[in-house]
């Protein structure tokens, strides 16, 4: 697991599957509001000239000198829902992230966010 700590020292790692495909570039970490522990991130694929924003949950991930081991299959990751390079995770499209990785999703007591962009 990525401790909070290290989130800036990962940022534009690769990010690689368990068989070491790389998968593309870390580009963001997304924080469960409840823990403040990272729980997300935002990988960098596609060309160059249509780059996309994939999420892949981070449980299970393993630090390496230079990238990010997930637990997830590069397809699976190259299925789940993105964004556009410049664009913002709209909170009515959070589940469906928790739904691509079979996870249970969990809004705050008061209906607030499950996930934060740090």
């Amino acid at each position: 697991m990525i401790h909070s700590a290290d989130i800036r020292e990962w940022r534009n790692c690769s990010v690689v599957d368990p068989k070491g495909h790389k998968i593309g570039v870390l580009e963001a970490v997304y924080v469960d509001t409840t823990t403040d522990e990272p729980a997300m991130a935002t990988v960098r694929t596609g060309l160059p000239t249509r780059h996309h924003l994939a999420f892949v949950p981070l449980d299970e991930a393993i630090l390496g000198p230079g990238y990010v081991k997930v637990s997830y299959a590069k397809t699976l990751v190259k299925r789940a829902p993105s964004l556009g390079m410049d664009d913002i995770l709209p909170a009515e499209s959070e589940e469906a992230i928790f739904q691509h990785y079979d996870m249970p999703y969990r809004t705050g007591a008061g209906g607030e966010r499950q996930l934060a962009r740090r």
